[in-house]
């Protein structure tokens, strides 16, 4: 339960705000100028603040929409994201925001109508459709009962069908969703891992189980859903936990229901990487061997390929390959490592 709030004086009376702070009726209120003074600030305590984190209510002014990296693409041509939500309340060793913000506070930004027409702006410049996805900066659902978002973003990809939404995601938070008819140009993808490394690096986070069965309910309802194994950590015992991970997955669900998969080992900027590791000094996944290249660190390349190469073919003995998109190269050449 959040027990702070910190609201922007130019947001106080915007509908939305008093929307949430009705959701949190034992939340103690704060009006501060600018989100960045308390969200931005130096010498801040991520892990503390992790335990207990605020949030604050802001006005987003500019940047609502962005070119996406390259390896968010599903099939569109036009690729963009916006964050309407900074930080997540799941707490998975992997992330990148841990490694990206100094603050483990959550910022909401209120001001959702401006995300919209900065959307349907961006679209007008294009011939095809453009695809926005949500949950780069954050995760899509987890906060859905105080925000809302999730719902009046359906409500308006509904009314404008040449705009494609991800929703990216790990939370059972769907209830909103199920009310309402499915659209075709949303996509609801869950990020998934194996049970045993799932329990070891994503904390707070729903089990395997959970997420399939939300997974489940969605495609029952008619929901496109997209299945996103990114990243996938290497094991000694990656064959059977692979193997029978994504037999489990492709059992659990309706496979004409999935829209797409993508599939990527795990890479931190290397800055990211040196904040991540002082922030976790024991864990064992920043103990494995590495490489890094481009600026980025990663798994060391024979125990990635092994891995990324194992489970695409696992992945494409389930599905068509072109529902199949690798958020990075796998080199067939790589020689493989075998289990043990």
């Amino acid at each position: 339960m959040i027990e702070s709030v910190y609201v922007e004086a130019e947001v106080m009376d915007h509908p939305r705000t008093r929307e949430v702070l009705a959701r949190l009726p034992r939340a103690t209120v704060h009006t501060i100028e600018r989100y960045g003074e308390l969200f931005n600030r130096k010498r801040q305590n991520f892990r503390l603040q992790k335990q207990q984190p605020a949030l604050i209510l802001a006005r987003k002014h500019a940047n609502h929409v962005l070119a996406a990296p390259p390896e968010y693409n599903i099939g569109g041509q036009h690729n963009f994201y916006f964050s309407h939500l900074l930080n997540c309340v799941y707490d998975c060793r992997y992330c990148f925001l841990q490694g990206m913000f100094r603050s483990a506070n959550y910022v909401l930004f209120v001001n959702y109508e401006d995300f919209f027409e900065r959307i349907a702006a961006t679209q007008r410049e294009l011939t095809t459709p453009g695809w926005y996805f949500s949950g780069y900066d954050c995760d899509s659902l987890a906060l859905e009962p105080w925000s809302g978002f999730a719902v009046e973003a359906i409500n308006w990809f509904r009314q404008h069908p040449d705009c494609h939404i991800e929703l990216r995601t790990k939370s059972t938070q769907i209830r909103g969703l199920l009310k309402q008819p499915a659209i075709d140009n949303a996509v609801v993808a869950f990020s998934l891992a194996p049970d045993p490394i799932a329990r070891a690096l994503e904390h707070k986070a729903p089990s395997l189980q959970k997420r399939l069965d939300a997974l489940r309910q969605l495609a029952d309802a008619g929901w496109r859903i997209g299945l996103r194994f990114d990243p996938v950590i290497w094991a000694e015992n990656h064959e059977q936990l692979y193997g029978d991970f994504f037999t489990a997955v492709f059992n659990a669900l309706p496979v004409d229901a999935v829209h797409s998969v993508s599939l990527g080992g795990f890479r931190l900027p290397t800055d990211f990487m040196k904040t991540v590791t002082k922030l976790h000094p024991e864990e064992p996944l920043f103990a494995m061997p590495m490489s890094t290249s481009d600026g980025m660190v990663s798994v060391e390349s024979q125990r990635e390929q092994t891995l990324l190469r194992y489970c695409r073919d696992r992945i494409l003995a389930h599905l068509p390959d072109d529902r199949f998109y690798p958020c990075q190269a796998i080199d067939d050449s790589v020689e493989p490592l075998k289990d043990g």
